[in-house]
C-alpha cells in the first residue's frame, strides 16, 4: 500500500489562498471586458438577432407585418437588381482595393526613409483619411462637374479634350472617378496600418542581411513583405469590407445613375428598406451582405495566413 503524505493545514490554506486570488483575478478580468461585452451587445448582437428576425416576415415601414419564413431570401435569387448590385460592388471592389493597397505600400516606403521632409509627407497624405466622406464627394461632385468642375477646365486649357467630359453619367468612367476619389481619401489609413507593421519589424534583422550581401530589393522581398503578411491581411480585409460597404459616395455622386448601373448593394438595400418600404425584404439583404463578407473575410485570412514563428 503506498504511503500518501498528509497535507499540513498551511499547504491546504494557501492552496485556499490562491484559489480565492484566482477567482478574484477572473471576475477581475470580466470587468474590465464587461463594457466592451455591452457595446457589441447593444451595437451589434442585439441588432442582428432583430434584423434576422425581420427579414423572417412581411415587415413593411408602416403598418402590420406577418410571418413568412424564407421567402424574402428565395426572393433574393429571383432579384436581378441584387445580382447588379453585388457584381457592380464586387468590380468596384477589385478596382479600388489593390490600387489602395499598392499606393499604401509605395507611400508607407517612401515616408519610412529618412527624408528631410518625412513628416510632412506623412501628414499630407493622412489628411484627407481625416475628412468626412460625403464631404469629400460633394467636393469631387463639383470638380468633376462639366461645367465648372477644375478638371474639364484643365483638360479643355491644354486641348486634351475637345467637349466637356460627363464623368459621372458613363458607368466606367463613374466607377473610376468615384475610386479615385475613394483611393484619396483611404490611402493614408492603408499606409499607417503597413508603416506601424514595417516599424513593428527588428532592425537587426535588415542589419544580419545587409551583413550577408542582401541589397534594397532582396531585403524588399524575402524580409519586408513576408514579415508584414498579417499587416496586409488587416488592410486588405478592411478595404475590402469597407468597398462592398459603399454608400455615401454614389448616394451623392451618381445617385445609381445612369438607370442603377452604380448602384452598390448597400444602395439598393437603402432603396429596398426606406424607398420602397420593405424591411423585412431589407433586413434579408443585409443578412446576406454579412454572410458574403464573413466567408470573404475568413477566405482572405487563409490565403494571408502566416505559418513562420517569426
Amino acid at each position: 500500500m503506498a504511503f500518501v503524505p498528509a497535507q499540513t493545514p498551511g499547504r491546504s490554506a494557501r492552496k485556499a489562498h490562491v484559489s480565492s486570488l484566482s477567482r478574484r483575478y477572473r471576475f477581475l478580468g470580466f470587468l474590465f471586458v464587461l463594457p466592451s461585452l455591452v457595446l457589441i451587445s447593444v451595437l451589434f448582437l442585439i441588432p442582428l438577432l432583430m434584423s434576422f428576425w425581420i427579414s423572417l416576415n412581411n415587415w413593411p415601414l408602416l403598418g402590420d407585418h406577418f410571418f413568412i419564413g424564407l421567402k424574402n431570401y428565395l426572393d433574393i435569387t429571383q432579384d436581378a437588381l441584387f445580382w447588379q448590385s453585388l457584381w457592380f460592388t464586387t468590380r468596384y471592389t477589385l478596382v479600388v482595393t489593390p490600387i489602395t493597397i499598392v499606393l499604401a505600400f509605395g507611400l508607407a516606403l517612401l515616408v519610412k526613409q529618412p527624408l528631410p521632409l518625412a513628416g510632412v509627407f506623412r501628414t499630407v497624405f493622412f489628411i484627407p483619411v481625416v475628412i468626412g466622406l460625403g464631404v469629400a464627394s460633394l467636393l469631387f461632385v463639383w470638380m468633376f462637374n462639366d461645367q465648372v468642375g477644375i478638371f474639364n477646365a484643365l483638360l479643355l486649357q491644354f486641348h486634351l479634350i475637345k467637349e466637356p467630359i460627363l464623368f459621372l453619367a458613363d458607368p466606367l468612367v463613374a466607377i473610376i472617378a468615384v475610386g479615385a476619389v475613394v483611393i484619396w481619401k483611404t490611402v493614408g489609413s492603408s499606409m499607417l496600418f503597413i508603416m506601424i507593421g514595417m516599424n513593428a519589424i527588428p532592425d537587426e534583422l535588415y542589419e544580419a542581411a545587409h551583413v550577408d550581401g542582401a541589397g534594397w530589393w532582396p531585403r524588399l522581398f524575402y524580409l519586408t513583405l513576408p514579415l508584414l503578411r498579417r499587416t496586409f491581411a488587416l488592410a486588405l480585409i478592411l478595404s475590402v469590407i469597407g468597398s462592398y460597404l459603399s454608400f455615401d459616395q454614389f448616394y451623392i455622386m451618381t445617385k445609381g445613375a445612369p438607370e442603377n448601373q452604380t448602384i452598390t448593394l448597400v444602395y439598393w438595400i437603402f432603396n429596398t428598406s426606406f424607398v420602397y418600404y420593405k424591411m423585412g425584404y431589407g433586413s434579408a439583404l443585409s443578412i446576406v451582405l454579412l454572410a458574403i463578407l464573413v466567408v470573404f473575410t475568413i477566405i482572405q485570412l487563409y490565403l494571408l495566413r502566416d505559418d513562420s514563428n517569426v
